[in-house]
């Protein structure tokens, strides 16, 4: 590329918006020393988010990933479900873990400090969202710039996971959990839905479509998750998950 067509290039950027500029950047030729100098940077960012995550997280103890909505207000039954919920898991002898964010996450935070339990935020930089929630434990608060550095903390140091009703990110957390079980990637833990309305839909697509219809998976995948209604369901599926296979911590 000559001075000229830089030039107009950086002419054009500045009349686009963020999202056009991801978009148009992507496509631009790099010479060499911008390849290695943007790559080294990201490798070493990497690196220190999982290095952070590791030291302040390898002694924290057996745990549970309460994941949710950001969206869901204090006054809505699933926050008052999730609130319940960690109040029990910590009561039944675990920690909680979340996305460190508002709704939903707030909520399980919430519910662990009320009961004086450990409460775990692992916050993503957005945006348009998040800062960390006020229950979290100041010195387990951590902030993340990338997801998949996230989840492998999410995975790491949960003994279960609980899945209220969310979005996206939900939906990308419940998947990616499942699929590394499927894979055996991971060793098994309990997934638990809560909230069969909620759910039933996307139960019923995978059992139909996914399994009967289009064969994408096994009878036995349909026993990687489970379906509750109540906080007292969701504890004690993550309790007789553990109970009945006689495991410990997976770390």
């Amino acid at each position: 590329m000559n001075k000229k067509q830089k030039t107009d290039n950086i002419k054009t950027l500045a009349n686009m918006t963020e999202e056009e500029k991801k978009i148009h950047q992507a496509f631009e030729d790099k010479n060499w020393n911008e390849i290695k100098s943007s790559d080294s940077w990201v490798i070493f960012k990497v690196m220190s988010e999982l290095v952070e995550g590791f030291e302040k997280l390898a002694k924290i103890g057996p745990c549970v990933s309460i994941f949710g909505s950001a969206r869901t207000q204090p006054d809505h039954p699933y926050y008052k479900t999730a609130e319940a919920i960690a109040s029990k898991v910590v009561r039944h002898g675990y920690g909680v873990i979340t996305g460190g964010g508002p709704g939903i996450m707030e909520a399980a935070n919430k519910g662990a400090n009320s009961e004086n339990g450990k409460s775990v935020g692992l916050n993503i930089m957005l945006p348009f969202e998040q800062g960390g929630n006020i229950y979290i434990d100041p010195d387990k608060l951590l902030m993340f710039d990338y997801f998949f550095v996230r989840k492998v903390m999410f995975v790491k140091y949960s003994q279960g996971f609980i899945v209220m009703p969310g979005g996206f990110g939900t939906l990308d957390e419940l998947f990616e959990a499942m699929t590394l079980i499927q894979t055996g990637k991971i060793g098994k833990f309990p997934i638990v839905l809560v909230g069969k309305e909620y759910w039933s839909g996307l139960i019923d697509w995978i059992k139909n479509t996914l399994l009967s219809k289009e064969k994408n998976i096994s009878e036995k995948d349909l026993d990687l998750f489970s379906l509750v209604e109540t906080p007292t369901e969701a504890v004690k599926a993550i309790d007789d998950f553990y109970s009945k296979y006689l495991l410990s911590p997976n770390f």
